[in-house]
């Protein structure tokens, strides 16, 4: 191996372990299990494309479901809506997509390929140069005498990149039947405003939720699904009286009193990017480092969200945007980061949008997007809190949150701690051996679950090979049917956890798993131990 090419590698290396170890065994799981992997693969895929298998599609489904039952279904004050993926071009030109949607892009003056400037600088140099100029990030090229990647040779000038992809309506094609792909489901609530409030006869403050998919042609794709093309949207936009940015009734004690780990734009302006304080919800109210009392709300409620699915708080904070990097819509933002194994980053953005959106669309459409207070008889335009999430990057923060590898016996066995709600499995249903009645019986009791459950029937390989391929998916609890079912009508439950196993009557099951899925009951009284 050359000294050239035994740099390359090491660089290969160096870059494979940024990743992690722990990312790159969830990812190859995901390959091999079906739960995500690149589209269209037998033609090579595009990057920053994937399609979901059958375990992962039913991961995603239930995703979706926690999400909107949590902050759909479970509130007075929300209501839903599903806008079109193409819409009229201008409202991107209303948002400030059009003209402020970009990138830092640079470009190899040999090979001509092409990297996003802030990255390939953060990548080589270890630091943050989040909200920096385009003239700041050539100048920290320059200095540091930052090369193209793949073939070593000089970089231009930064230039801006709109993410935006575009289409065309209708049979012909030019500037009059330009189009686009959504690259945020947020505007489409904000032009539904006034139908969706009218309809629903909801006073503020009341929220409009919506799932749905949107586009970005990023520059580098990266880290799975962290980063894609095409990804899917949880966005939730909160409208509240423009005099009534404090006035939250759910900023109870116990709300007040949580604690929360922090970043705030005075820690990381000290160098801090990496540092986390623990602080409450009342002091960082009190101390008006969350400007309002709404977004203070929907911080905590975000974050009781990610618990709520099983994810360590410790592996979670918030960090304030530096005013530098803030949207040009936004007056505040903080996003709820993660400690990825490349380190904090976004897993959610909390941003207060002013009333930027509602009088920009109102300003370019011409109508009254204004909402009559009838208390005091006038119109007001309202203010916006929106708590964004990205499905791909939460579904991946969950699965490495939840992934657990142990030595048994010699051979490594992965174990995902799924919260049962996302679990694609919930229980899975084996026969000991396929033969004496024993696979029938079996059949009969997963057939019995099927109506309330998410359940599989396995019989092929050793019932620990069938227990190993549960536990890889996250199902939480596993039963077996042996003689004992065909002799007593008894059954072996067994928790995936911590692997114990309990007997019980088979007409006990369907009870037994309601009041465990509930938590009304722990697994030891779920029935007679098996030693």
């Amino acid at each position: 191996m050359s000294e050239k090419t035994e740099k390359e590698q090491k660089k290969k290396d160096a870059k494979k372990g940024e990743l992690g170890g722990k990312a790159e065994k969830v990812i190859n799981l995901c390959l091999r299990r079906g739960i995500l992997f690149p589209t269209g693969e037998i033609y090579g895929s595009f990057a920053g494309f994937f399609d979901y298998g059958p375990v992962g599609v039913e991961m995603e489904r239930n995703l979706e479901a926690a999400w909107w039952n949590h902050f759909v279904h479970s509130r007075e004050d929300v209501v839903g809506i599903d806008g079109a993926i193409i819409t009229h071009p201008t409202v991107w030109k209303a948002s400030g997509h059009c003209d402020a949607f970009n990138d830092p892009l640079v470009e190899c003056r040999k090979c001509k390929s092409r990297f996003r400037a802030d990255q390939l600088i953060e990548d080589e140099l270890k630091i943050s140069v989040d909200g920096i100029t385009l003239k700041q990030l050539d100048e920290l090229i320059k200095e540091h005498k930052l090369v193209c990647p793949k073939c070593r040779s000089e970089l231009s000038s930064s230039k801006v990149f709109n993410l935006m992809f575009k289409t065309h309506i209708g049979a012909v094609e030019d500037d009059s039947s330009l189009a686009f792909l959504r690259p945020e489901t947020a505007q489409l609530i904000f032009v539904d405003f006034k139908t969706a409030q009218f309809v629903s006869r909801k006073q503020l403050p009341f929220g409009i939720a919506q799932i749905g998919k949107s586009f970005r042609n990023e520059i580098a794709p990266r880290n799975f699904v962290f980063r894609s093309r095409e990804f899917s949207q949880m966005e939730l936009e909160f409208f509240i009286h423009p005099t009534k940015v404090n006035n939250c009734p759910f900023l109870n004690k116990h709300v007040l009193e949580t604690k929360i780990n922090v970043c705030t734009a005075e820690m990381q302006a000290k160098g801090g990017m990496g540092e986390v304080v623990e602080m409450s919800v009342k002091e960082l109210v009190e101390k008006n480092i969350v400007k309002t009392k709404w977004h203070a709300y929907w911080i905590v409620e975000s974050l009781n969200w990610f618990h709520s699915l099983g994810i360590h708080p410790e592996n979670l904070r918030i960090r304030e945007h530096l005013k530098e990097e803030l949207s040009h819509y936004s007056s505040e933002t903080w996003d709820v980061e993660y400690n990825y194994p490349w380190g904090w980053k976004e897993l959610e953005g909390i941003a207060n949008r002013g009333d930027f959106d509602l009088k920009q669309h109102a300003k370019f459409s011409g109508k009254d997007l204004s909402y009559f207070d009838a208390e005091k008889g006038e119109r007001v335009t309202p203010i916006v809190i929106e708590p964004s999430w990205g499905l791909e990057r939460t579904l991946f923060t969950l699965l490495l949150d939840a992934f657990e590898e142990k030595v048994e016996n010699g051979k490594a066995k992965l174990v995902l701690r799924l919260h049962p709600t996302i679990a694609p499995v919930r229980v899975g249903v084996f026969p000991l051996m396929k033969k004496d009645g024993l696979a029938e019986k079996a059949r009969e009791v997963c057939e019995s679950l099927k109506k309330e459950f998410a359940c599989e029937y396995d019989e092929a390989g050793s019932i620990g090979k069938r227990y190993a391929r549960m536990d890889e998916i996250g199902t939480p609890y596993c039963v077996t049917i042996d003689y004992d079912s065909l002799e007593k009508n008894t059954l072996t439950l067994r928790e995936r956890d911590s692997a114990k196993q309990v007997v019980l009557p088979v007409k006990a099951l369907k009870e037994t798993l309601q009041k465990l899925f509930s938590g009304s009951i722990s697994f030891s009284e779920a029935g007679k131990p098996v030693t």
